[in-house]
């Protein structure tokens, strides 16, 4: 079944960054993308899906490189899709390219746990 990720995620920008992810007392899984990405394709299915079992956990969020440039940029993003884990305002972990959703589901098991110790 294919899901929508903007259904599950919250779309960021340069301005709403700061407070929806660095102020966030969650775990935020941020996916850096862009429009004509074809590996973010792939990925997106996959995202929703774990975005609906880690609800209440984690919060996802996509981030358009494109449209949103500045971002990106202060996080040396360079290739896509590039999956950015936050945690207390700091990256903790991250992904580049295509991942497994196993593996990524992993991350989020083990963030997760660290984060309620």
């Amino acid at each position: 079944m294919y899901m929508n990720v903007d259904r599950v995620s919250l779309t960021l920008t340069d301005q709403n960054f700061q407070t929806t992810v660095l102020e966030n007392p969650q775990l935020v899984l941020v996916a850096f993308t862009a429009e004509g990405c074809g590996p973010w394709h792939l990925l997106a299915p996959e995202m929703a899906a774990l975005a609906e079992a880690f609800q209440g956990q984690v919060t996802f969020a996509t981030l358009d490189v494109e449209a949103q440039p500045q971002t990106p940029s202060r996080y040396e993003i360079g290739t896509l899709p590039a999956l950015l884990f936050f945690q207390d305002g700091q990256v903790v972990d991250q992904l580049i390219g295509v991942e497994d959703k196993a593996d990524i589901a992993a991350k989020l098991h083990a963030l997760t746990r660290t984060s309620q110790v």
